[in-house]
């Protein structure tokens, strides 16, 4: 079928005028592509399940080595809780005004470019997966079996977000975040 704008709109999700530049914590929400467990599994502790936890594969070890990094990519991002699961990530950032110790060069490029939420989740998702990619050829030309048939596309198309506004919001998404694995089978992206 060919483009039509008028039946194949995109609509945001977003907060219509809002800054996602603006200073400010964020809650964010990022799937695999057909919700597919690429990350890992979660480590059952049988009855006690507040001691599950989420056992990192390669790929999965990608996905939190890239988001570690975004602070040091992004001069105005401070990272809070955040959580690998199998087939999805949760995080909150902070973008803070505060540029100390950046360079010059990486002080007046963020204050001209106003890097938003979208842009640093943009960039987290790409790192990942061409990461990713990059791991699951390099398994072939190695002669490993890699962990999965075919790489395929690695995330949904876009991403979740919240606005945190106060404490007890932050309160009750930070304990979310950090008992996610405990709530696993609960949990709306068990698949």
């Amino acid at each position: 079928m060919k483009y039509d704008p008028q039946i194949h709109r995109r609509r945001s999700i977003r907060l219509r005028g809002y800054d996602y530049s603006k200073t400010g914590a964020y809650f964010i929400t990022i799937c695999c592509n057909k919700r597919e467990s690429r990350f890992g599994i979660i480590e059952d502790a049988g009855l006690n399940k507040s001691e599950a936890q989420m056992v990192l594969n390669d790929f999965g070890r990608i996905a939190y080595n890239e988001w570690i990094k975004l602070p040091q990519r992004f001069s105005n991002v401070e990272l809070d809780v955040f959580q690998i699961m199998p087939n999805h990530m949760h995080g909150i950032i902070v973008l803070s005004e505060n540029i100390v110790g950046a360079t010059l060069a990486v002080a007046q490029k963020t204050s001209m470019e106003n890097t938003t939420i979208g842009d640093i989740v943009g960039a987290y998702k790409s790192l990942v997966a061409n990461s990713c990619l990059g791991s699951f050829k390099y398994s072939i030309e190695m002669g490993v079996t890699p962990e999965y048939e075919k790489m395929g596309k690695l995330w949904q198309r876009n991403y979740h977000e919240h606005i945190i506004r106060d404490e007890r919001s932050y309160q009750n998404i930070s304990n979310y975040i950090m008992n996610n694995p405990a709530k696993w089978k609960e949990d709306k992206f068990h698949k």
